[in-house]
């Protein structure tokens, strides 16, 4: 199955930040410092949070960034002659949906058919398509695509999906060094020496970040699969429910050419069209048949 993608670009780059962070926190004991003069947990937790959610919000702020170099997006405006109707549509959507200031509008080389909308805010927003949608979409299918990447952009989808992964993070982090406290202090004895050691205390720490990861990345994905029924209404709301599925069903019939792509690692969250995981729990996107279904029966 094919099914429009939008969440995670920056995950890549939230989980290295995440990454980053904790080997800081770890070097300059920031935790271990705040246990130990009274902050406690409480205080622990605050640092996390502050710490959890000012990564996801650095991913969002170069996610523009990002996808542009990633990508290799060519940026076009209006007075290209080969995009001047993309870039027309892409506004003229924009505007019917409230936006003040218009999403950049880029262009990528590959078959396959994707799109994908990113930018920290609804007034610093970019949209991108590749030429394999262009080429195998008809003009009405095109705009379902583009109404459904823009009703992502007008309910703040980027910012919402931040705020829910900074808050995971936070809870990632804080509950990664319980436990590896918790197993330090089992591994002492009665005169507190032993336990794990520098170097054991925060392996157990990333390794715990990497467990706890994949239970944030089940929370995360529910989120973003309603996310993604919101941007079909949204779309159907737009350019009418017809062609979102259209394009919708447009994306099943090219589902071999999306398969012969290679996309980056991290980044396949945010096309708009990709195998569907085996276990749909893992998915950032419902399946096609089920988005079909929803727009049908709306």
């Amino acid at each position: 199955m094919m099914w429009f993608k939008r969440i995670g670009f920056f995950a890549l780059v939230n989980i290295g930040i995440l990454l980053m962070l904790s080997i800081i926190m770890s070097v300059f004991g920031i935790d271990q410092y705040l246990a130990a003069h009274g902050g406690g947990y409480q205080g622990l937790f605050i640092v996390c949070l502050l710490w959890g959610t000012g990564g996801a919000f650095i991913s969002l702020w170069i996610s523009k960034w990002m996808a542009k170099k990633f990508y290799g997006l060519q940026i076009v405006t209006g007075t290209d002659r080969d995009y001047s109707d993309l870039v027309m549509m892409v506004h003229g959507l924009a505007r019917k949906a409230g936006l003040s200031k218009m999403p950049e509008v880029g262009i990528y080389d590959s078959p396959g058919p994707n799109a994908f909308a990113t930018g920290p805010s609804k007034n610093n927003s970019l949209v991108a398509v590749s030429t394999g949608l262009l080429q195998s979409m008809s003009r009405d299918e095109v705009e379902g695509v583009l109404g459904h990447e823009i009703s992502h952009i007008t309910n703040g989808d980027m910012v919402t999906m931040t705020l829910v992964q900074g808050v995971l993070n936070a809870f990632v982090m804080f509950f990664a060094r319980i436990v590896a406290e918790i197993i330090n202090n089992v591994m002492r004895d009665d005169n507190g020496r032993g336990g794990l050691g520098f170097f054991g205390y925060y392996a157990v720490v990333m390794f715990m970040q990497f467990v706890f990861g994949i239970i944030a990345a089940l929370i995360a994905n529910f989120f973003s699969r309603y996310r993604e029924y919101k941007a079909d209404s949204g779309s159907a709301g737009l350019c009418g429910k017809y062609k979102m599925i259209s394009a919708l069903e447009a994306l099943k019939k090219n589902y071999h050419i999306t398969e012969q792509e290679k996309p980056v690692k991290g980044m396949a969250s945010f096309q708009i069209s990709s195998k569907m995981s085996f276990v749909e729990f893992f998915s950032t996107h419902p399946s096609l048949d089920k988005r079909i279904a929803a727009l049908k029966n709306s």
